[in-house]
């Protein structure tokens, strides 16, 4: 569905994406992860059609939309929340959901009927009236996942939606996800929540100072050498095993 083919963003002699490369299939919740600042945002960004890439390529549905503006991807399918949320603060819930409702829906009335029914969809419904100033950060990240869900995508881009959110909130929005998903949407999300990657990821990619390093099962990726010393530091794999060897009383116990 979609394809991202050897993508490099250069900013002057700053290399945030290296010749990066991810498949999205339709109707997966597919996972991109790795530690602070390896690039992960800057490459939604690419896919999202704020950043044109120095190099590589971007198809949706086997249509080039490398050059594309972001309000044409936007109509295309792709829409993306942010992990800094910032609602309409002098808007309430409602409102702000019917903004981006209005990409589809130009008459005011079914707008405002398509916001009420993403806002059922997210959890927010008690909330319509609400200032979006007064929500919680779990409000709030509702709500941006409402912006988004409002202008009716067909790949949804998740940037670390479940930043900020106790373990009790992680546990009540996986469900909404996983719901987002199962009604048509294909998601593509970049998260640090280990916990949600697991649960809901099909197959993971992980990117590391700008590279993709692994790719695979949540479950293969996490055991991967690469991966773990990417997030832990050189030789960090070496002494889990180590360790794990001792705790179990050697390779052959």
């Amino acid at each position: 569905m979609l394809k991202v083919e050897n993508a490099t963003m250069r900013f002057g002699g700053l290399i945030a994406v290296n010749n990066a490369s991810l498949d999205v299939r339709e109707g997966s919740i597919t996972g991109l992860i790795g530690p602070n600042g390896a690039g992960k945002t800057t490459l939604f960004a690419i896919i999202a059609g704020f950043l044109k890439p120095t190099e590589g390529a971007i198809s949706l549905y086997g249509k080039d939309i490398t050059t594309e503006q972001p309000h044409r991807r936007a109509i295309s399918g792709i829409a993306r929340t942010f992990q800094i949320v910032q609602p309409f603060a002098g808007l309430n819930v409602h409102e702000n959901i019917t903004v981006g409702a209005y990409l589809r829906h130009a008459k005011p009335s079914d707008a405002v009927e398509k916001a009420r029914d993403v806002a059922r969809q997210v959890g927010l419904e008690k909330d319509l009236e609400k200032s979006a100033a007064s929500l919680t950060v779990a409000g709030r990240k509702r709500l941006e996942l409402a912006r988004a869900l409002a202008t009716e995508p067909k790949i949804l881009l998740l940037d670390e939606v479940l930043a900020g959110l106790n373990p009790s909130e992680i546990r009540d929005i996986i469900p909404v996800i996983r719901t987002i998903r199962n009604s048509g949407v294909t998601i593509l999300m970049i998260e640090h929540v280990m916990q949600a990657v697991m649960n809901l990821c099909e197959h993971v990619y992980v990117l590391a100072q700008g590279k993709m390093i692994a790719e695979g099962t949540p479950t293969v990726v996490c055991n991967d050498q690469a991966v773990i010393e990417a997030y832990l530091g050189k030789g960090s794999a070496e002494r889990i095993a180590r360790q794990s060897a001792e705790n179990t009383g050697g390779p052959n116990a």
